[in-house]
C-alpha cells in the first residue's frame, strides 16, 4: 500500500478493487502513530492514484464503526480515508471509476475479536471485561461479504454503506461462552468507547434508509439526489437520527449468540 508504483503495476488489467488492507491494531496505532497514518491514510491516497492511472472501474473501501465520532487514532485515520475516497470522485475528472465505502462493526470470530478471545480465556475460570456497559454491533463474516458486494453492484459513486445489524451486551457475550467463568472488571482501555456509533446526528442530513442498509451520501454528490431517491426507493432518516450500538432496536441474545458461535466460529462450540 505505501508503494504507488508498485500498486499501479498490480492494479493494470484489474477492473475492481477491494480495499481491505489496514493497520488496525489499535493500541499498535497509538504506539505508533507514524506508521498508522502512512499505512491508514497514505496507503488510501495511493490506491486512489493508483486506481485512477490504471483503468480500475469500481473501487470500494473497507471502513469501520471506529471511524464514526473517533476517540483514539486508529478511529481518526479511517475518518480521513473514508473521506478520501469520498471525495475521489469529484477529482475523477471524465474517468467513469466509482469509490465507495462500507462501515460496520465487529465481524464475528475475527482475529482478535471477543468471542475467540474469551473462547480462549474460558479455561482460566475467569474472564476480564472492560465495563459491564459496553455494547457492540455484530456481523457475520458473510454479511461483510454481502454489504462489500452490494456496494460494488449499486454504488454511484460516494456512498458510504452501513448495515443495519444487532448489537450485543459484553456480558451477554460472556454468558454465551462461559457462564461458569467469573467476570474480571478491568476498566475501559485507552481509545475504547463504551458504545460504538456508525451515523451520528450530524450524518443524520445527509443519511438514507435503503432498506437492508442506510447509505451517507456526500454533501455535494456528483449526481442527480432526486434520481438516486427514485432508484433505489430511499427516504431521508430524521433530522438527529443516531446509530448507536446501545441504542439500537435489535439485540443478540445469550441462546441467539450461541447459535450464532456454532455457525459462524466453531461448529463443535459447546457450553
Amino acid at each position: 500500500m505505501r508503494d504507488k508504483e508498485r500498486m499501479v503495476r498490480a492494479f493494470q488489467g484489474v477492473d475492481d478493487v477491494i480495499h481491505a488492507a489496514a493497520m488496525k491494531h489499535l493500541y499498535l496505532a497509538e504506539y505508533n502513530p507514524d506508521e498508522c497514518i502512512k499505512t491508514n491514510i497514505g496507503g488510501a491516497q495511493n490506491v486512489i492514484h493508483a486506481a485512477l492511472e490504471s483503468g480500475v472501474e469500481n473501487v470500494v473501501a473497507l471502513s469501520t464503526d471506529k471511524a464514526c465520532a473517533p476517540i483514539n487514532l486508529y478511529g481518526t485515520t479511517k475518518l480521513t480515508s473514508d473521506k478520501l475516497f469520498v471525495v475521489a470522485n469529484n477529482i475523477k475528472g471524465t474517468n467513469p471509476i466509482k469509490f465507495s465505502v462500507v462501515s460496520y462493526g465487529n465481524v464475528m470470530g475475527s482475529n482478535g475479536s471477543v468471542i475467540p478471545f474469551f473462547m480462549h480465556k474460558k479455561k482460566e475460570g475467569k474472564l476480564p471485561i472492560t465495563d459491564i456497559s459496553m455494547t457492540r454491533f455484530n456481523i457475520s463474516l458473510q454479511g461483510g461479504v454481502d454489504m462489500v458486494m452490494h456496494a460494488m453492484e449499486h454504488a454511484w459513486g460516494g456512498e458510504i454503506f452501513i448495515p443495519k445489524i444487532p448489537s450485543y451486551k459484553i456480558t451477554d457475550v460472556a454468558q454465551a461462552v462461559a457462564p461458569e467463568c467469573k467476570l474480571e472488571i478491568v476498566g475501559i482501555r485507552s481509545g475504547e468507547k463504551i458504545h460504538e456509533e456508525m451515523i451520528t446526528p450530524s450524518d443524520s442530513f445527509y443519511t438514507y434508509d435503503l432498506g437492508k442498509y442506510y447509505t451517507i451520501l456526500p454533501s455535494v454528490p456528483n449526481f442527480s439526489i432526486q434520481e438516486f431517491l427514485t432508484k433505489f426507493n430511499a427516504k431521508l432518516v430524521p433530522v438527529g437520527f443516531n446509530y448507536n450500538s446501545g441504542h439500537n432496536t435489535d439485540w443478540e441474545t445469550v441462546d441467539s449468540l450461541r447459535n450464532l458461535i456454532m455457525e459462524h466460529v466453531n461448529s463443535t462450540f459447546k457450553v
